[in-house]
């Protein structure tokens, strides 16, 4: 029995050996191997959202402009011996284009046109007196330039006139461009741009001069008049003013060429991003009502009107806080317009030909709907 039993185990072991042996022929000798990545998943909820606008509370934090109103009065850096722009008449008053935009700031923040400390300052004088704390804003033909805006510590508003270098010389002197002043005694006031693209247009043109610099525009302006220089370069628009103090205005021509770029608006110290965005927007403000047709003669009656202009009923403080956002009364372009004018009456009043007269038709200082570069942001 026990013979017979082994017998069958044995033949049985044989019978598994061949079988195993045939399937592992059948089978190839190296099985392929796929790597399976494992995922964990998870039921995810989808739901409809949608957008909702939430009103920020805004809290005007400028210190500066805080610290005017508590002073009282806007301290502005102005000039006094350029007619037109910053002139101090025979009352004692300053007067011109950029004096008005000191009274416009004064308006918009006391709702008074006399809240103003007007500062003379020369050229020399104005950034130090920005850097020094001595005044809140200059506005004074100050020109926009790389490095005055990144070295000098200080931040430039829209331009409010765009402006040139020229040259101005005596009908009887035989010039008649810059090409003929070769060797000429030049007046040039210290401390500007003048300086530096007088130097860069007579390089360009191969011509030699020699410059009399002083430190004020009516020293430039009697130096060429008593003959000590054959020509006085400034800007085109101070050039203009200044002819019109000379012995004889009409002995005098300003050259046609324009030597440089000299975009001019209010600079005040970096810092206070506040109070720059106070300047800049009652500059735009002025702009926008010349373009919407509103005036210091019509601006309240247009204000009392119910308006259907949507832009001007959020410039004039009847839509939107657009006043409270900069810190100022709701209705305070009303009162600058009341008080100073639009850009169009600022300009005409002291450079039309009651003035200066610096002719703007035609002009970049022509709105931008008449072809000029004159251009404010929209009041939304």
């Amino acid at each position: 029995m026990l013979r017979k039993t082994s017998v069958q185990l044995t033949t049985s072991l044989a019978l598994g050996l061949l079988l195993a042996f045939a399937l592992s022929a059948c089978q190839p000798a190296e099985p392929e191997i796929r790597e399976v990545r494992v995922v964990e998943t998870q039921e995810v909820q989808v739901v409809q959202t949608q957008q909702v606008q939430v009103p920020v509370e805004f809290q005007m934090e400028s210190a500066r402009l805080q610290a005017v109103k508590d002073s009282g009065a806007v301290r502005c850096g102005v000039n006094s011996g350029v007619p037109g722009f910053g002139f101090l008449n025979d009352q004692g008053e300053f007067v011109g284009f950029d004096s008005d935009f000191c009274r416009a700031l004064a308006v918009a923040i006391f709702n008074d046109a006399t809240a103003v400390e007007f500062r003379p300052l020369t050229a020399a004088e104005r950034f130090t007196a920005l850097q020094t704390n001595e005044v809140d804003i200059l506005i004074r033909n100050t020109t926009w330039t790389l490095s005055r805006d990144v070295e000098l510590g200080t931040d430039f508003g829209p331009t409010t006139f765009y402006d040139g270098q020229g040259m101005m010389v005596r009908l009887d002197g035989g010039i008649s461009s810059l090409d003929d002043m070769d060797g000429a005694t030049v007046c040039v006031l210290a401390g500007t741009t003048t300086e530096l693209n007088l130097a860069d247009a007579f390089s360009s043109r191969g011509r030699t001069y020699e410059p009399l610099v002083f430190g004020t525009s009516d020293e430039t302006r009697v130096a060429y008049d008593e003959g000590r220089c054959d020509g006085l370069t400034s800007d085109k628009s101070q050039l203009a003013g200044l002819r019109t103090a000379l012995a004889n205005p009409a002995d005098h021509v300003i050259l046609p060429e324009t030597m440089s770029k000299e975009p001019l608006g209010p600079v005040w110290a970096q810092g206070d991003q506040q109070w720059g965005d106070v300047v800049r927007w009652v500059v735009n403000a002025i702009i926008i009502a010349e373009e919407k047709g509103i005036t210091s003669q019509n601006v309240e009656e247009i204000a009392a009107s119910d308006p259907q202009d949507p832009e001007v009923r959020r410039l004039l403080g009847i839509e939107g806080e657009f006043g409270a956002l900069l810190g100022l009364a709701p209705d305070f372009v009303v009162n600058v317009i009341r008080e100073v004018g639009n850009y169009g009456e600022i300009y005409d009043h002291h450079l039309g030909p009651a003035g200066t007269d610096i002719p703007r038709e035609g002009s970049l200082n022509a709105l931008w709907t008449q072809g000029g570069l004159i251009y404010a942001p929209p009041w939304r």
